[in-house]
């Protein structure tokens, strides 16, 4: 891992503590809210207030707007060459797909609820899940936000191209444009009878995305009113809890994990864009020399690195422990049980980044060493982990 001290890119540093402590936190908030729909939490004000941390996932997807379109705007103002899209491209599928990989034939293989034919077990292989109906299976269904995640990799470099010629002082105006056009895309009909959920499909969620991608672009811009506000802490941490208040409120969907009416989900997902963009941009548009002692924490940050691996084994970690426990899902015992998953999730996760994750990354790098003519940027590489919904 890259040490917090290494090279700047675009003028900025290129590693963020606190940004991976960030992540740990985001990775907490999605086994919370999970946690609170499966011991019956899910009624009232607490309930409404536990399930809503299911907004970690815009969290994530802002992680990673921000982290891998970052090189684009630099690249944009001249500040750094281009990011290699075949690097870019190797990169993400390695830091994927081994973990993500072994968690899946793992939990359809031992996990007892986990009920997979050859279509649900090819859907989950390739993460097309979202698109094949009834593929979302025990243990495995939060893996719809790594399938949306996958997407917008896959998406980006074209999205670079697209904006190539866009003058510099107009990109951060066409990037809102686009994420407040990706709200009309719930109003599209679609028959639910079928087994699609067009809700869940990439597109629904690229606000998410935006958010990290305008930091991204600010963090190569001239110090204006958008800095000053991000270095009040108060300001945008209050902004922040406002917004996930009006998530939790009727405005913006049922209780639990329901889903609410159009207007619901498109407030839902605005109100999720804001409170991504407000807790992300004190740790990028601060000052450079700003400490952040709690999220840049050492412990954060290694659980940031782990995190990954919480996500994507947190659901099998959570079906293990009411027996460990001797309970019954939906029936209550919120705390012990998320304690438990929580410690267990994180010790899976910390096997998985020492055996799978970090192994697989450093052969990644010795091949591209010995086969790649193109330098890497290996600092930008480090930092652009995935900020899934883990």
């Amino acid at each position: 891992m890259t040490s917090p001290q290494s090279a700047e890119v675009g003028g900025r540093r290129s590693f963020l503590p606190a940004v991976e402590g960030l992540r740990a936190c985001a990775a907490i908030g999605v086994v919370v809210t999970h946690v609170a729909f499966q011991t019956g939490h899910t009624t009232g004000v607490t309930g409404r207030l536990l399930g809503r941390f299911d907004l970690a996932v815009a969290v994530f997807f802002a992680l990673s707007g921000f982290l891998l379109w970052r090189g684009h705007a630099a690249a944009a103002r001249g500040l750094r060459k281009r990011p290699a899209t075949s690097h870019y491209l190797r990169s993400r599928f390695v830091r994927i797909m081994p973990g993500y990989l072994v968690a899946v034939v793992v939990i359809l293989t031992l996990l007892p609820d986990a009920k997979a034919d050859a279509t649900v077990w090819l859907s989950n292989l390739t993460l097309t899940q979202i698109y094949v109906p009834l593929t979302l299976t025990a243990g495995l269904t939060q893996m719809w936000s790594l399938s949306v995640e996958v997407a917008f990799y896959i998406a980006l470099p074209f999205l670079a191209l697209l904006v190539r010629r866009v003058p510099v002082r107009a990109r951060i105006p066409v990037i809102v444009a686009a994420a407040v056009a990706s709200l009309f895309w719930v109003r599209i009909p679609f028959d639910p009878d079928s087994g699609h959920n067009l809700w869940n499909w990439p597109p629904a969620f690229f606000s998410w995305f935006a958010a990290g991608m305008v930091l991204a672009e600010l963090t190569v811009s001239p110090v204006g009113l958008a800095h000053r506000v991000a270095r009040h802490r108060v300001l945008t941490g209050g902004i922040a809890v406002a917004a996930f208040l009006v998530a939790a409120s009727p405005l913006a969907g049922r209780e639990g994990l329901q889903f609410g009416t159009i207007g619901q989900v498109t407030m839902k997902t605005a109100m999720g864009a804001i409170v991504a963009g407000a807790l992300l941009a004190p740790l990028v548009l601060d000052r450079p020399d700003t400490p952040h002692r709690l999220l840049g924490h050492p412990v954060m940050v290694t659980l940031g690195r782990w995190s990954y691996g919480l996500f994507v084994w947190h659901l099998a970690a959570l079906a293990m422990v009411f027996p460990m426990l001797g309970e019954f899902a939906f029936n209550g015992h919120f705390l012990p049980v998320l304690l438990l998953t929580v410690g267990f999730g994180f010790a899976i996760a910390a096997v998985s980044y020492a055996l799978v994750e970090s192994p697989c990354r450093n052969a990644l790098r010795r091949w591209e060493r010995r086969n790649d003519p193109t330098p890497l940027d290996s600092a930008v590489d480090d930092v652009t982990e995935p900020a899934v919904a883990r």
